[in-house]
This record gives C-alpha cells, structure tokens and sequence, in this order.
C-alpha cells in the first residue's frame, strides 16, 4: 500500500522533566543499557493488506537483544473501512516528518525508519537488514551513555557527558510488548493479528544538551492499559523534525 496520506497536522506529544549527573552499569531486568541498541521503528496499520509480513518481522527483530523494535500504528488508512485500534494520529505525523528530511520525502506502509535515518519497505527483509548493517557499522556514529533503571514506583534515567554532540530531547515511550487485535473490517477484515512493541504513547522528559543529565520519572506518568514496559530515545533534532537516535533502551515496568 503505497500512497501517499492527504492531511497531517501538527506534532503533540506529552511532558515532564528534571536534571542532574553520572553514569553506571546494568545486570539486573528492572535496569537497561543502551550500549550500540539500533532502533527499528516500524509505522503500521491493520487497514494495510501488505503490513502483515512486516509486522511478522518486527516481531523476529524484536527478540535480538541489540535491537530496540518498536511498532507505530498510523491512522491515515482508517478512512478505507477500518479504524486502527492502536494508532496514534503523532505517529502519522512522525512519520511524515521524518520523510520530509529524505531525498525521497516517501510516506506508506509498511515502512521502516532504522535509527531515525534508514529508510526501507518494512516487509523487504533484505533491505531491512542491510539497514540494520549500516546502522550496526564501523562508520555509524557512536551511541551515547544511556542507562534506564526501575526503582521505587519511578524510572531513573542517566546519560553520560559526550563531548562535541549537539544534544537532543529525551523521549519516554509507554510499549504493550504484545498485543492482539481481531480486525473486523477492511483489507485484513476477519485476521487476528499480533503485534509486537506497540508504542502507546510520547512523553518528553527534558531536552539534553551533551552533559551529564539524570531524570526521575514517576511510572504513573508512563501507565497506559496494557502497557508493561517503556522505551527511552535520545533524539538528535525536534518532534517537527526527528534526527538520528543517539541513544535507547527499553525496561520492563512491572
């Protein structure tokens, strides 16, 4: 399904923040380390006959403990029969935002955005991985220090000074890990469909400016039904226009 979405306004994703330091290691499930995560941002729809292959690899990827795979439901096919029980009208405009900085300014489904920059039809399992090699390669420009910690009804976030790095803005992401959904209407009407890492929500925890920032986020900002884990990005760029990921992780809320 290549066309093209008509109407898409503005960005508006939620708030919160705080400040400080230092930065340390994780072992134990309630704690996640970026170290060189590559982020897989799949935008999808249940009224897309061709998304189901790539949903089917999302899943896959999202087992690969170096890859954060995220699902971002659009809302620009609701029109032709079936409205998307999981899409949220930011992540049409994600991605149109996202489009508008390439060459090919390309908006569809399903398609992939592999780290903020790689663009590729999310169901061509080759051109998805030659994206995550690119990403994973000698040239790719390094991760910064991100730690996510679960302590005491809050996340702990902490991202290590990065000399030279022009910063970016810290994103939290509510993410049901697994949700299945009976389509009753449209090009998949009648299909029972799984989908993986669903993003649920945007909340902004603060803007980072390439020094030692820790952020305390309660778990009650990030609660959404049939929410049980969270995705934090490092974000070069703006919600208008998204730049590389500089940093992720994902943790487990309960």
């Amino acid at each position: 399904m290549l066309r093209r979405p008509a109407l898409l306004a503005l960005i508006a994703f939620g708030a919160s923040s705080a400040m400080a330091q230092d930065i340390g290691r994780a072992a134990d499930p309630a704690k996640g380390t970026q170290g060189q995560k590559v982020v897989v941002e799949l935008f999808t729809s249940q009224g897309c006959a061709s998304c189901p292959p790539a949903d089917a690899l999302l899943a896959e990827l999202a087992k690969d403990p170096q890859v954060i795979a995220l699902s971002l439901a659009v809302d620009y096919w609701d029109y032709i029969g079936w409205k998307d029980t999981l899409a949220l009208h930011g992540h049409s405009l994600r991605q149109k935002a996202y489009a508008e900085l390439r060459p090919d300014r390309k908006v569809y489904t399903p398609q992939v955005v592999v780290d903020g920059q790689l663009a590729a039809k999310g169901s061509d399992r080759a051109a998805v991985h030659r994206a995550l090699l690119a990403a994973r390669s000698p040239s790719a420009q390094p991760k910064v220090p991100l730690e996510v910690t679960r302590v005491a009804g809050a996340l702990e976030v902490r991202i290590g000074a990065v000399e030279d790095q022009a910063g970016g803005t810290v994103w939290a992401c509510p993410v049901s890990t697994s949700q299945q959904v009976a389509i009753g209407r449209g090009e998949n009407g009648g299909r029972s469909a799984t989908y993986s890492n669903v993003v649920r929500g945007w909340v902004r925890l603060g803007a980072w400016d390439g020094r030692s920032l820790k952020l305390h986020v309660p778990l009650a900002d990030l609660r959404r039904d049939g929410v049980d884990a969270v995705a934090v990005l490092v974000q070069a760029g703006s919600a208008d226009a998204p730049g590389r990921i500089l940093g992720a992780a994902m943790v487990p809320l309960d």
